[in-house]
Order: structure tokens, then C-alpha cells, then sequence
């Protein structure tokens, strides 16, 4: 009797830890400014020629140069192009016909994170880069008003103004940018360490920390609350770009392709995460290309700012790799598909997007 007894409720743990096990998390992930020519067609010949924006040409052109397109990217993001592609889904080659576009009309940061994280552009509202509280809901914070589960959600972001963006007071959402230690108590001896390195280690920016904090932070969460839902803006390819800086601008994107690559080695390795978790990784905006000096800018002057990307791999998502065809998404399309995934109820109403199909 005793055995049965035993052998009963085994069972039932089991179910329950399998049943946990199974649930949809998800990893959403951007790169600030990130080109879609970068993406997938690598560096740039004409960027990396010209004396204003790089200093050592020959030292980039052995980094990064290939002779075709496809070897060009490979170099630059080996991890999305050599096990991503094989995987998951590649959105937004508009050479191949593939078009993915902001919704709003500021094409800069602020608004396309709204977008984003909300699924709907508020251009009314959300109009300058200001630090102001955003009045709309974000999916994470929805995730955590419908599932009571405030340290299974949580932000990170290189940039200051994410706890705006987020709005960490009234959301409860647990977010950490700029420059923002961990308050995430008791810390773990990796957080002690990130919170004592962070200060005495300079960010070429006032507003930007590097994205190895950013990523570190992050990752330390994970360890410690198994997030459902964990949000990670990398930020530093849009302010070297800014800077005019092309060949810190490529290393960065080639940087952050390996912190990618961590978090799904990461993913799968860890029991709660492995076989359940789907990444979705994109960009605020778009870039110039012509004139060639709008590389470093974008918003509503700068043709082709409004032009994005979608990366998707995981749980749920079909192995479709780059895709090749007319077909258009929108970047408002991201949170409705972070909510179906999730099982949260999708916010309806005028510019609010469908979810991707990921099958």
C-alpha cells in the first residue's frame, strides 16, 4: 500500500514538473539600430573605405571582408547564419522580396520600443526619446497583471531610458538599464561582482552602458528566477553608429551575436528552459543608406529608417530559414505573438497587429 501510495503522488509530481516544463517561455531580444543590410549582406565596402568612419580599413577588411554576400554575414553574425538559419526563421532580406517595417512614423527609439512591447505605435504619446513613464501596457506587463508572477518577468536594457519605456513603477516589472546596479536582493556573488566592476569600468556614453553588463545582469537573473518571459535590449550598435563609428559598429554586432549565442547555449542546457523556450530578436529601426552618411541616423528624415527584421528559433517555430518572397510584417506584429505564445490575451483595437505565424 505504501508503495502504491508512493508510486501515486510520484506520478503526479511528475506531471506537474513535466507539465512545467512544457509551458511556453519566451527570450525577446533587440539590437538597437541594427541595419538589415549588415544582417544579411555584412560589411559594408563602402563604409569600410572611407577614412571618416574607419581608421584601419585593412585591419576590417580581413575581419570581415568576403568576396560574396553570404560569407560576408557569416563572418559578421556566424551564429545566426550558421545554426539560426538551419533552425528557425529570417525575416526581412528586401533584396529577396522579404519586408518587415516600423508602424509608427518617428522611426527612432522610444516609439519603436512602444511598438514593440506594446504591439500598437502611439505617435501621439510617444513622440521624442524623453524619460517619460509610457501610459501604455507592455506585454510584460501584462504577463505579469494576468499571471501574479512579478520574478518570472523581468527587463534589461543598455540603454537609461528603459525604465520609462517599461514603466517599472506602476508595471512592477523588475528592470535593470543604464546604469542601474542590481537591487535584485540577496545578490549572487556574480551580481556583488557586476554591481562593483559596473561603475569603475567607463561607457564611451552618458546614457549607454556596455552591453556585457547588460547581458551579464540578465544572465544572473535567469539563473536565479527561471524568467518565463525575459526582455534583453542590447544597445551599443546604435550609439557607435552614431559616433560614426563603423568598425566599432561591426564588432559590436558581431559581439552580440556571440551573447546571443550564450543565451541559447544557455536555453539549452537548463532543464526548465530546454525544448520550451522561443527566442524572438529584432530592431528598433532602420538606418539610412543614401546618402551614405545617413548610416548614422535615422527618424522620419532619413530614408529606410523604418526598416527591420525579424529573427525567430526555438520552440514553436517552423525551420523556415531566410525567408524568399513577397511577403510584408510589421513590427507590431512582435507582442501579439509574445502573447500567444504565452496564452495571454491579445489587446484589440485600431493599430494593434496580428501575431506572426510561426508554423
Amino acid at each position: 500500500m505504501k508503495l502504491f501510495i508512493y508510486t501515486f503522488f510520484a506520478l503526479i509530481s511528475f506531471s506537474f514538473l513535466g507539465n512545467a516544463q512544457t509551458e511556453h517561455k519566451v527570450f525577446l531580444i533587440t539590437l538597437d539600430g541594427y541595419r538589415w543590410q549588415e544582417l544579411f549582406s555584412g560589411a559594408d565596402s563602402l563604409l569600410i573605405q572611407n577614412s571618416e568612419y574607419v581608421d584601419n580599413p585593412e585591419a576590417l577588411y580581413r575581419e570581415f571582408w568576403r568576396p560574396s554576400a553570404a560569407e560576408r554575414r557569416e563572418a559578421l553574425n556566424p551564429f545566426i547564419w550558421n545554426k539560426v538559419a538551419q533552425i528557425g526563421q529570417i525575416h526581412g532580406n528586401r533584396t529577396l522580396g522579404s519586408k518587415v517595417n516600423l508602424t509608427n512614423y518617428m522611426w527612432f527609439s522610444y516609439p519603436g520600443y512602444n511598438e514593440i512591447l506594446t504591439g500598437r505605435a502611439d505617435d501621439e504619446r510617444i513622440s521624442s526619446n524623453d524619460k517619460q513613464p509610457n501610459p501604455n501596457i507592455t506585454v510584460l506587463e501584462q504577463f505579469a497583471q494576468e499571471t501574479s508572477k512579478t520574478n518570472k518577468v523581468a527587463a534589461f536594457g543598455s540603454w537609461d531610458v528603459f525604465d520609462f519605456i517599461v514603466n517599472e513603477q506602476r508595471s512592477g516589472v523588475y528592470t535593470n538599464s543604464g546604469f542601474d546596479l542590481s537591487t535584485d536582493y540577496p545578490l549572487s556573488s556574480d551580481e556583488q561582482l557586476l554591481n562593483e566592476l559596473q561603475p569603475v569600468i567607463p561607457s564611451p556614453w552618458g546614457s549607454v552602458r556596455l552591453d556585457g553588463f547588460t547581458h551579464q545582469y540578465a544572465k544572473a537573473y535567469l539563473r536565479k528566477h527561471h524568467p518565463d518571459l525575459i526582455y534583453i535590449s542590447y544597445g551599443e550598435t546604435d550609439d557607435f553608429a552614431h559616433d560614426g563609428d563603423y568598425a566599432a559598429y561591426l564588432k559590436s554586432a558581431h559581439n552580440t551575436d556571440k551573447l546571443i549565442e550564450d543565451l541559447w547555449n544557455f536555453v539549452q542546457n537548463d532543464a526548465y528552459y530546454k525544448d520550451a523556450t522561443t527566442f524572438i530578436i529584432t530592431t528598433d529601426h532602420g538606418r539610412g543608406t543614401d546618402p551614405l552618411d545617413t548610416w548614422k541616423g535615422h527618424g522620419t528624415e532619413i530614408k529606410g529608417a523604418d526598416q527591420t527584421w525579424f529573427i525567430l528559433f526555438g520552440n514553436q517555430v517552423a525551420p523556415l530559414g531566410e525567408i524568399n518572397g513577397d511577403l510584408q510584417l510589421y513590427t507590431n506584429q512582435v507582442a501579439p505573438t509574445v502573447r500567444q505564445l504565452l496564452g495571454l490575451p491579445q489587446l484589440v483595437g485600431k493599430g494593434y497587429g496580428s501575431p506572426l505565424e510561426l508554423n
